[in-house]
């Protein structure tokens, strides 16, 4: 994979924290990675922004990259109108990714809230971006309760637009999962129709720069580059 989109089921669910995982992996394999964030969102001038944050987490050979920086926290389209900035399209992330991917062995493009969040006043989506790319798409999710209903909708949106779920990964995963999450782990491939590609524990991002690149493969199903097998973290949750 040369590209990928990263989108989530809704915000605040461990996007930029799978993101930074998957880049840490990559990196321990030996590949070049860059991460773009098309639309930085409720962040000021100087300010860390998630693509500061990913670099952070997985390295500093990861290469960072904003196209814009709006102040409000709002979706992208309603940020850039609200402050009178120009909104990015998803010509221009598809246009950023690319040459991104001319330099680097992977791109992850790491979208802002949910698939249909709307980018510009065309209506311009992160959905339409992986569409001109021809780029697969990593779902992330929440555990608890009502993440089964987001992920079925996510999925739909994907195959309705012709677009490849490469998976899901859990963003948050408890330290004490209640029984809504265990049943959650067996039941969210269904429900989206793309498999389970691992679970990002609770406070990851916490952890010390290090510490996170050691553990992030083992967070991690070995088509994201990891060790993290999904049968038996199902199995050993009480699923």
């Amino acid at each position: 994979m040369r590209i990928v989109v990263v989108s989530g089921t809704g915000t605040e669910i461990g996007k930029t924290v799978v993101t930074a995982a998957v880049a840490a992996a990559a990196c321990a394999a030996g590949r070049s990675v860059a991460v773009l964030k098309p639309a930085q969102t409720g962040v000021g001038p100087g300010e860390r922004g998630d693509a500061d944050e990913v670099v952070r987490l997985a390295g500093p050979g990861v290469t960072g990259r904003e196209l814009a920086r709006f102040p409000e926290p709002l979706a992208p389209e309603t940020a850039a109108r609200r402050a009178g900035m120009a909104p990015v399209g998803p010509d221009a992330v598809a246009e950023a990714a690319e040459k991104l991917a001319a330099a680097h062995d992977l791109v992850l493009v790491e979208g802002a809230g949910g698939l249909l969040v709307r980018y510009d006043a065309r209506g311009g989506t992160l959905a339409d971006a992986a569409r001109l790319l021809g780029a697969p798409v990593l779902v992330v999710a929440a555990a608890g309760l009502g993440t089964l209903n987001l992920a079925a909708l996510t999925g739909e949106a994907l195959r309705a637009r012709g677009l490849t779920p490469l998976g899901l990964v859990v963003g948050s995963w408890p330290k004490a999962p209640g029984l809504a999450e265990r049943c959650n782990l067996a039941d969210l491939p269904t429900s989206a129709g793309a498999p389970l590609l691992g679970a990002v524990p609770e406070g990851a991002g916490a952890l010390s720069p290090g510490s996170f690149r050691a553990a992030a493969p083992g967070w991690l199903a070995p088509e994201l580059g990891g060790t993290w097998d999904a049968r038996a973290f199902t199995r050993a949750a009480g699923a």
